[in-house]
């Protein structure tokens, strides 16, 4: 019953075979996938997905490195989409990205309130995307703690676990990718550890961040066993034990 949050098969990686590897990804027993578009062309893709696949959900947003391409245009289609498509499961992922010097911070930060506001207007969870960017990520989230209804997730988390345990304190999900496979990531190694059970999520984000031992190829769906396999091995725990849980977990958030 394993549950891949956060994926991009609606990218040119995929393009010449994503049947085939949706069917090692059911084959492996991956039941459900959300997958992710982050602007106009990969929205569309992610929406066909969703449409032609039942198992098969979107999450929509507008990335924050893209953040000067975005229109109000783009954004209406965003929120007239989400809350006229009940396989839209999220608004997502944005945030803020600095590591790449294509949007201002400024900017993104007003793109990022934005799209909090969209989400929380259409009763939405958010996928967060954030990169070198942890205290002010926190802190524009901190902003809305007194809305009852925020919620989300922390992809592909790379921070602290202390700072793991704030961002839950708001109503968030860690989401832990292929980088937990990785020999030397002790941070989010301590972070599998640290954060409950109730609040943990797995997710492949291929065709990136290829875990172990795929690591260098291209990642997709099937592969994010090889991450509840680690979570499981790190914690102590079996392994049905770790993807029941978060199978649970992402259902509950995305209401499905």
């Amino acid at each position: 019953m394993l549950f891949d949050t956060h994926c991009h098969i609606n990218t040119e990686d995929f393009a010449e075979d994503y049947e085939a590897v949706l069917e090692r990804a059911q084959e492996i027993g991956v039941k459900k996938l959300a997958v992710v578009g982050f602007d106009k062309e990969t929205i569309a893709r992610a929406l066909w997905f969703a449409e032609k696949y039942d198992w098969i959900y979107a999450i929509i947003g507008w990335h924050p490195v893209d953040t000067i391409d975005c229109t109000p245009e783009d954004l209406e289609m965003i929120r007239k989409t989400a809350a006229a498509n009940p396989k839209v499961v999220a608004i997502g992922e944005i945030g803020l990205d600095y590591h790449w010097d294509k949007s201002p911070k400024v900017e993104q930060q007003a793109l990022f309130r934005q799209q909090i506001e969209m989400a929380l207007a259409l009763d939405k969870p958010i996928v967060i995307h954030d990169r070198d960017a942890h205290q002010d990520v926190y802190d524009i989230l901190a902003e809305y703690k007194d809305e009852p209804n925020l919620r989300g997730i922390m992809h592909s988390y790379s921070s602290s676990p202390e700072m793991a345990e704030r961002f839950i304190k708001l109503g968030f999900y860690i989401s832990l990718s292929g980088v937990v496979t990785f020999k030397k990531a002790r941070v989010p190694h301590e972070v599998a550890v640290s954060v409950p059970l109730d609040r943990l999520l797995i997710e492949t984000d291929s065709p990136y961040l290829t875990p172990v031992p795929y690591r260098g190829k291209r990642n997709e769906p099937g592969y994010v066993h090889y991450v509840a396999e680690e979570i499981a091995k790190l914690r102590g725990i079996s392994y049905e034990e770790v993807v029941q849980a978060t199978y649970e977990n992402a259902c509950r958030l995305f209401v499905i």
